[in-house]
């Protein structure tokens, strides 16, 4: 079976393979040597034809590649994803080396080649980590462009005219899932770089993402028509890529709007605010009242620091300012007036300090200027109520008595009645009547002001008087409660439901249903907790609606889904259920169900020979529980959604978060009578993840992803205290109903599980780590004030992924192959750790970031501790990972397992381990936890001490130090990953990677 790596290459995917069955020849002596596993290109083109088709591989070149890959002077090391060869020299002291592999360079293409590759490593080849980092890059710019995180940049040079491309924004979270994957790039993936001058992990990483967020974008307007008046728009659209003339002031515009969009500046910025006309009667025509925008300069560096431009220009306050205030000021109004014409009388008074409007005008800043101008980068302040839905409805419902069958039914009827609330106060039919007809967008309610769009208003007083009351189905008042797009022609903010309905709604099922007994047959007894929600999954099945269980993580999400199955076998339920896991999970499903409910008749659906057509309903016909994979659903989607499955379930549903994904696609393309999403992690980075997952589990109840945005996920992310609030229970009243979530820290819930005690452990810096971190950093600050917008983020980021390597080991950072002994302070830290926990007979797991680095650690520390290392990374292959679990769980002896913090975060019980090491830190503390709770979990039986090393000193400590302070919005702000970093000033970056004194050992 070949090993297929990839670099991006210049503007190309560059593939190249490694053959097992090649000879361990030992290559000559000459300056770059034939690598000897190598394939040659012609077979691996044959290789890749199967899953990407012949069209798509025909168009790469046979080129050839010199790389630096580790090694012997006269032969390479083998790469992991290969495994040891018995017939190869012994490598006792490993450098890097050159040498030349046959390869194919994709230039137009990649998207398809990659998108074919996703999912689970295939059978007839394995997926290195070089191409497995780019599969997910090409993931990540699907998302880019589904989501619309993407813009036109103008490219070209003096020699060229210019050009327009797409370009990816990177903002937010999106900065950093950037982020992660340039900590992540692995080392084979610039294996083809000069090591003298390699150039920052973002910036290879952006290069390919840029060229792959262009191919899709590219691949997703070639249907729409090139605009007639606008002729440059098509270098934008299908394969044409050439240069086409754009008008220079329109170039520079299109550089100007994306330096904005990731500009970080340093110095003061423009303001404008929008203000009330002032309090008292309501005025007698609209030309009376004065609405302003008020025109401000605000701090970059501290938001808090605003100050009039009237007060600039008197010379009052603003020391913090700087002398270049007053041009920064004028200048940035300059530019805002393009953005927003009413402004340029502004710019011919001596001392503009704002421009006044009328009502008409101030709804058009609300509306129109106000997003056009934050787009462009200004800050705009509007007032609290403006952009919120002023004017909502409340529905009522009111249980019927029951048949006399009894029971609850999604067909039940329920009396209904809507009322309108304006402004949060509720208003008549008549008083809707007087504002339909004066038709004002902006009205004074109570003393209070509000938005309200006029045909809004008249379609309100419409459905009011057809639809106002009367009986529907259950099911129907429910998806009204929850879908932020239902017939209405406003918004639902209120519901007002008893009876099951409320239950359901106000999030109290759970504990308002009777419990599931423990079914019979069932291979264990199931705690108080776990029949409550095995009961809710019960409860929410029979109505058709799919469920959510986002249990904490240790919980037994899994034992509940059995009893679920369990019970409905007994009682004669008919159908199959299909069972999504991720591929390390399919040993552990077989298990767990022969365990737990060994009278289910379970099938695994994996592997090459796999069941398909005629037998594959043959399966399914003698099959309760059917487990297969997220990659084979990929690959075999309209055959598994033509079944008629009774149930559908997702574990580790994190893995459709992404809803632009293929593997996200495929799996909600699958036909069912209900759904089950289980999750640790519903919300990791952005509340699009929780549509996602929701649309999996109800599809269409919560209305389009742009529609969710709009009403939930803007809102809740608002500044403003009353707004977010707003929104958060806005999200609590669309989900909650859906989503059962309990922690294992709630003593109501276990009250038997141990404690577990986090600390940090503090390492120091040897001497030669002291000196590539100050390199580093210098090199850093020397370029920092000359770079701006996504340039000064790239360098950013690129630092402190280089900061935290070196905190490991040089080695790791200088990736050169050297010895690890005595040259990392915390190297030495954790060896200390971990003979200390075996010589008193513990397990203990540690984690790490970086594969290539726990490459080097596990045979190293396997070495100085004198017991086996396990090591467990995402090219691990499925028996492999099994196998290492059951040695680790099973063994009497003390032991370590190393494990790569993504691949080991989901999916495995590792209770006989006592201790978590940290190693490296990931600074998201969701994804830590989720590691963390591979020992802290239901079946541990001591306390489990978790240690994070952190240089001491170093940038380690000190964002250490900004999590602990923002410890309650940690999973909002620092959850997110670095690139809340990258939005420091020069200042506080400084702060940040400063090495202070007591970091070095003396």
């Amino acid at each position: 079976m070949l090993v297929v790596h990839a670099a991006w290459a210049g503007d190309a995917l560059t593939l190249w393979a490694e053959d097992p069955r090649a000879p361990a020849a030992t290559a000559s002596r000459a300056a770059a040597p034939r690598h000897p596993y190598a394939c040659d290109a012609e077979t691996l083109r044959g290789a890749l034809a199967a899953p990407a088709g012949s069209d798509t591989v025909a168009k790469a070149d046979p080129v050839e590649l010199e790389l630096r890959l580790p090694g012997s002077t006269r032969h390479p090391l083998p790469s992991p994803e290969l495994g040891p060869r018995a017939d190869a020299p012994a490598v006792r002291a490993v450098s890097a080396r050159r040498w030349l592999v046959p390869a194919l360079a994709l230039r137009t293409g990649a998207h398809a080649l990659l998108a074919a590759l996703d999912g689970a490593p295939r059978e007839d080849f394995a997926i290195g980590a070089g191409l497995r980092h780019l599969v997910e890059v090409r993931a990540f710019a699907e998302h880019l462009v589904d989501t619309a995180r993407l813009a036109p940049l103008v490219t070209g040079s003096a020699d060229a005219p210019p050009a327009a491309r797409w370009r990816p924004l990177l903002t937010g979270s999106d900065a950093a899932r950037f982020a992660d994957l340039a900590a992540a790039l692995p080392p084979v993936a610039h294996a083809h770089l000069d090591p003298a001058t390699p150039p920052p992990a973002g910036d290879q990483v952006f290069a390919a993402l840029a060229a792959l967020v262009d191919e899709v974008a590219r691949d997703r307007l070639a249907a729409v028509p090139p605009s007639a008046t606008a002729p440059w728009t098509d270098s934008l659209t299908g394969a044409d890529t050439g240069p086409h003339h754009l008008d220079e002031a329109l170039a520079t515009r299109l550089r100007e709007s994306f330096e904005a969009a990731h500009r970080s500046p340093a110095g003061p910025r423009l303001l404008l605010r929008l203000t009330e006309p002032e309090p008292g009667p309501e005025p007698t025509a609209e030309a009376d009242e004065v609405w302003r925008v008020e025109l401000w300069i605000q701090s970059a560096a501290d938001p808090s620091l605003q100050l009039p431009l009237r007060d600039l220009w008197n010379g009052e306050g603003g020391a913090w300012l700087g002398p270049e205030a007053e041009t920064t000021a004028l200048r940035d109004l300059a530019r805002a007036a393009r953005h927003y014409r009413a402004l340029a009388p502004a710019l011919d008074e001596l001392a503009p300090a704002g421009i006044t409007l009328g009502r008409g005008g101030a709804y058009t800043f609300i509306r129109d200027a106000a997003p056009r101008l934050t787009a462009a980068g200004f800050a705009v302040v509007l007032p609290e109520w403006a952009g919120r839905p002023a004017l909502t409805l409340t529905l009522a419902t009111r249980e019927r008595p029951s048949g006399a069958g009894g029971g609850i039914g999604a067909e039940d009827l329920v009396d209904f009645s809507f009322s309108a609330v304006l402004g949060g106060e509720p208003v008549d039919t008549d008083a809707l009547a007087e504002l339909a007809r004066l038709k004002q967008p902006l009205v004074r309610v109570r003393g209070r002001w509000v938005e309200v769009d006029p045909a809004s208003v008249q379609g309100a007083l419409d459905f009011l008087r057809r639809r106002g009351r009367g009986r529907m189905r259950r099911s129907q008042a429910l998806e009204l409660a929850v879908s932020p797009e239902g017939p209405a022609p406003v918004p639902i903010g209120e519901v007002d439901a008893d009876g099951a309905l409320g239950a359901l709604l106000s999030g109290g099922a759970e504990r308002s249903l009777e419990p599931m007994a423990t079914p019979p047959g069932f291979g264990g007894a199931l705690r108080p907790y776990q029949e409550r929600g095995a009961a809710w999954l019960r409860f929410l099945g029979g109505l058709g609606l799919g469920a959510v269980l986002a249990d904490d993580m240790g919980l037994g999400k899994t034992v509940q889904l059995l009893a679920l199955l369990a019970d409905e076998h007994a009682r004669g339920a008919a159908g199959p259920t299909l069972m999504i896991c991720p591929v390390s999970l399919v040993g552990n499903w077989q298990r767990e169900a022969g365990r737990f409910a060994p009278g289910l008749r379970v099938r695994v659906h994996h592997g090459p020979d796999r069941a398909h057509g005629n037998d594959l309903a043959r399966l399914l016909g003698g099959s309760d529980l059917v487990v297969t994979t997220y990659g084979v659903v990929t690959r075999d989607v309209d055959e598994l959604a033509a079944m008629p499955w009774r149930r559908v379930v997702c574990d580790e549903a994190q893995a459709i978060k992404n809803s632009g994904t293929r593997q996200a696609r495929a799996v909600r393309e699958l036909k069912a009578e209900a759904r089950i999403a289980l999750t640790g992690t519903p919300v990791e980075n952005n509340l699009g993840e929780l549509w996602s997952i929701m649309e999996f589990a109800n599809p269409g109840l919560l209305g389009s992803a742009a529609a969710f945005d709009r009403a939930i996920a803007a809102t809740a992310g608002r500044d403003d205290v009353e707004g977010s609030e707003h929104g958060t229970a806005l999200l609590k009243r669309l989900t909650g109903p859906f989503i059962l979530r309990r922690l294992k820290t709630d003593r109501t819930i276990i009250s038997d599980l141990p404690e577990k005690h986090e600390m940090r452990t503090w390492c120091t810096l040897t001497p030669e780590q002291a000196s590539l971190y100050k390199a580093t950093v210098d090199e850093m600050t020397e370029r920092i004030d000359e770079a701006d917008g996504i340039q000064r983020k790239g360098l950013v980021l690129a630092t402190m992924a280089r900061l935290k390597q070196i905190c490991n080991h040089p080695a790791q950072f200088l990736g050169d192959g050297s010895a690890l002994e005595g040259r990392s302070g915390k190297l030495d830290r954790l060896e200390r750790l971990l003979a200390e926990a075996v010589s008193e007979g513990d397990k203990a797991l540690c984690f790490t970031q970086y594969t290539a680095f726990g490459d080097r650690l596990a045979p190293y520390l396997a070495e100085r501790l004198d017991r086996e290392v396990l090591w467990l990374h995402g090219g691990t292959p499925r028996a492999r990972r099994e196998e290492l679990m059951r040695r680790f769980q099973e063994s009497a002896e003390p032991m370590v397992f190393l494990l790569s913090l993504k691949a080991a975060g989901t999916g495995l019980n590792l209770t006989a381990a006592n201790h978590v090491v940290h190693v490296d830190r990931w600074w998201n503390p969701a994804v830590e936890d989720q590691a963390t709770d591979r020992a802290f979990r239901i079946g541990q039986r001591r306390d489990v001490q978790v240690r994070k090393l952190i240089c001491v000193g170093t940038l380690e400590e000190r964002v250490d130090e900004m999590i602990e302070r923002k410890k309650a919005l940690a999973e909002r702000v620092v959850g997110t990953g670095e690139e809340w970093l990258a939005g420091l000033s020069t200042a506080e970056l400084r702060e940040v990677v400063r090495l202070a004194p007591e970091a070095v050992t003396r």
